[in-house]
């Protein structure tokens, strides 16, 4: 998210406190084993899966994993969605299409997701195109974060 906004807009980026990424569940276990040699560790705690940073090991030095195909709380109205195609970065780093960011950060619907889709927003990443491919229910909700003040 915030390369995506970076890249439009430098002064409108903000940084979060944590990382997540979405992976294939059945990938876990390569996950955890090519982690393991960079300092990472798995842990599953309090019901989130994690990559521990065994240098800092605690919750907010990790790297939440959450799985495409799955909904990360039972309240969410829909799953992570599956897996696009990664988009390259101009420094060439490969991240999430802005379309499955929009649809995660709509899925969790935290204070800090609408924010991150009013930063999304105001540099014109969410377009068109992404919201008419939205279900209804999160159209609606973009809906909400456009009217919040």
């Amino acid at each position: 998210m915030f390369l995506h906004v970076h890249e439009r807009d430098a002064l409108a980026a903000r940084s979060t406190r944590d990382v997540d990424i979405a992976v294939d569940r059945r990938d876990l276990a390569r996950i955890a084993e090519a982690a393991r040699p960079h300092g990472f560790e798995y842990r599953h705690a309090a019901g989130v899966d994690m990559l521990v940073d065994l240098k800092q090991p605690n919750a907010r030095s990790a790297v939440d994993l959450i799985f495409v195909g799955e909904r990360v709380r039972a309240e969410y109205v829909e799953a992570v969605p599956l897996f696009s195609p990664p988009v390259p970065t101009k420094e060439g780093v490969l991240v999430a299409p802005v379309a499955d960011i929009v649809t995660m950060k709509l899925t969790s619907f935290r204070l800090r997701d609408r924010v991150h889709l009013k930063d999304l927003d105001a540099v014109k990443l969410i377009t068109p195109e992404i919201e008419a491919a939205l279900s209804p229910a999160l159209r609606a909700r973009l809906q909400t974060v456009r009217s919040e003040e």
